[in-house]
């Protein structure tokens, strides 16, 4: 499955202390309240992909009936009731582009930092805009049954090449969705055109996107 690609973002953060100015336009009470009140239960928790031992479920802007909804999500496509055998919780842009149809079911994970390991020193840094600025990733979506037969939503975070101030720490990251796009996002028909814009709007905001070292990946002193 060459479309989609491990090692790439596979940890990020959610701090409960957000400002909320990027992520929704017109920002949706419920979804922020949602979201504040899930990340304060969680609180330095890195967010992982969920699968076979750790079953935690992510909270995930989707669209219904025309607004923005919140729910639990599965981090990585289920395939007839189990993890997929392939690397699936990242999937590439340049994929979406060759195959629009994969555009289908879309959703935007919310967040306020991702954490990519710098090699070959083997330092992690975590990128993102700003401390507790919380922006949108570009998910695609597809539906899944759990092993307890369950059926969930699973996605895949879209991932794009890098900017040149951030390929020497990794070469790729997520594709993020400004305040402004969202809606056309969750919303537009699967189209070339829809991923094309998409790293349009991206790539305006590459100036503010900067990455910092972190002591630990796994200490919850350095998760934010």
């Amino acid at each position: 499955m060459s479309g989609y690609a491990f090692g790439m973002c596979a940890s990020y953060g959610l701090d409960p202390r957000f400002t909320d100015a990027e992520l929704l336009a017109e920002a949706d009470e419920a979804v922020l309240d949602g979201l504040r009140s899930w990340a304060e239960k969680n609180e330095n928790e890195t967010l992982r992909p969920t699968g076979r031992n750790l079953r935690n479920l992510n909270p995930l802007v989707t669209f219904e009936e025309g607004n923005a909804a919140l729910e639990q999500a599965w981090w990585g496509f289920l395939i007839d009731g189990q993890p997929a055998r392939f690397p699936s919780i990242n999937t590439r842009s340049e994929r979406l582009q060759d195959k629009p149809g994969a555009l289908r079911s879309r959703a935007i994970v919310p967040a306020t930092g991702w954490f990519e390991m710098q090699k070959p020193n083997r330092v992690w840094h975590e990128f993102g805009l700003g401390p507790g600025i919380l922006f949108g990733m570009a998910a695609v979506t597809q539906r899944g049954r759990t092993p307890d037969g369950e059926w969930i939503t699973c996605y895949s975070i879209v991932m794009r090449p890098a900017p040149e101030h951030l390929a020497n720490v990794h070469d790729r990251m997520p594709v993020l969705i400004p305040a402004g796009f969202a809606a056309d996002w969750l919303g537009e028909e699967p189209s070339r055109d829809l991923i094309d814009q998409a790293l349009t709007e991206a790539a305006a905001l590459d100036e503010r996107v900067a990455a910092r070292p972190r002591d630990d990946d796994k200490s919850p002193l350095t998760l934010f």
